[in-house]
């Protein structure tokens, strides 16, 4: 099966888990693009429910598929966050933040009573860090920051290089939030935890794409003789 088809089997099953008048975070990325998809039929068909979506680009998705839509101000406490990740290990450890939404998507998944992740199977790994770990950075102090963050990432037992994410046109990326992104291309990371404390002792840093203790499940896809096999991490309930 296409990944494609395999984001979509995901994103069928978590749809299972939306009831009713539930306040649901609609994250950011293909994977969460497919469940908006599916949730917008779903509303079409009379389910109602409000979202807050994790990036400029869900909202208009979202939007356009008719879900009705707030701020994490309107509605600071949420049922459930559905969302997408770069990686994901067997302790249900992330990194996420590929579609440099990685900020507003750990404030959604934190304002929420429960996280569920759902995945081609393949982003399943051992060991995170071979997707390079997202880094939000003010722009004040740019070089400063990341000499700083590549110090951060040696300490904590990792090696590899740090750049700067740039657009096709060669200019900084900008997120939604006004900053940069950071890319560090560790190949692994021996002590998420570390490295996650490490990273936070950096001023200039905003966020980074590690995603400790915050997912509740994952729901991955894999491709078994042409259907979709699903399996679960975690407990959906």
């Amino acid at each position: 099966m296409s990944g494609p088809d395999l984001r979509k089997a995901a994103a069928a099953r978590a749809l299972d888990l939306v009831r009713p008048g539930m306040r649901l975070g609609l994250g950011t990325g293909s994977t969460a693009n497919a469940f908006v998809a599916l949730l917008g039929e779903r509303v079409r068909a009379g389910l109602d429910i409000v979202g807050v979506p994790t990036s400029e680009a869900t909202h208009a998705a979202a939007a356009g598929a008719g879900i009705r839509l707030a701020t994490l101000d309107e509605v600071p406490e949420l049922d459930l966050t559905i969302d997408g990740a770069d990686e994901v290990d067997g302790r249900l450890r992330l990194i996420k933040g590929g579609g440099a939404a990685l900020l507003r998507e750990k404030i959604v998944a934190c304002a929420s009573r429960r996280m569920v992740v759902i995945a081609d199977a393949a982003k399943r790994v051992e060991t995170l860090g071979r997707f390079p770990l997202p880094i939000e950075v003010n722009p004040f102090g740019l070089a400063a920051t990341q000499l700083a963050v590549e110090a951060a990432v040696a300490r904590s037992g990792c090696a590899g290089a740090v750049s700067l994410r740039r657009t096709q046109a060669g200019d900084p990326l900008r997120t939604d939030g006004g900053h940069h992104i950071l890319d560090a291309h560790l190949g692994r990371i021996p002590d998420p935890e570390a490295l996650s404390t490490a990273l936070w002792a950096v001023p200039g840093v905003v966020e980074h794409g590690l995603f400790l203790g915050i997912a509740d499940a994952a729901i991955l896809a894999a491709d078994r003789d042409g259907s979709a096999e699903v399996t679960v991490l975690g407990t959906l309930d």
